[in-house]
């Protein structure tokens, strides 16, 4: 068993990552690869504003909203979310995430390990 301290979790500034735009980004990384065989955790820290480009996953990907307002899209499809929503998100499923204009937002993302994101053009 591991029990994980959030406070104790280093925040890093994801924001030159070239999925993101708009605004600061930031995550924590809880659990990756190094640490379980099956689940990629984090939480990711959205400014307002601030955005993912569309993309996939080649695993499902689970998004638990923790904070704020935010907006989660498919092709076809926009859905503003807000605390204690969560959002299942089918593996090759072209969608972005990210918060609204006038809020901040917060949400944990899981993943299975090696899983690929590839940003969509």
């Amino acid at each position: 068993m591991r029990v994980i301290n959030m406070s104790e979790v280093p925040t890093e500034d994801a924001s030159n990552n070239a999925i993101f735009y708009g605004g600061a980004v930031s995550r924590q990384d809880i659990v990756s690869d190094q640490t379980s065989e099956f689940f990629n955790f984090s939480i990711v820290n959205f400014d307002a504003g601030a955005r993912n480009r569309f993309h996939t996953h080649t695993s499902d990907q689970i998004l638990i909203v923790t904070q704020g307002n935010g907006i989660v899209a498919t092709e076809n499809e926009e859905r503003v979310v807000g605390e204690g929503t969560t959002v299942h998100i089918s593996a090759g499923e072209k969608h972005w995430h990210g918060a609204t204009d006038e809020s901040q937002f917060s949400h944990i993302t899981i993943t299975a390990v090696g899983s690929v994101t590839e940003i969509s053009t």
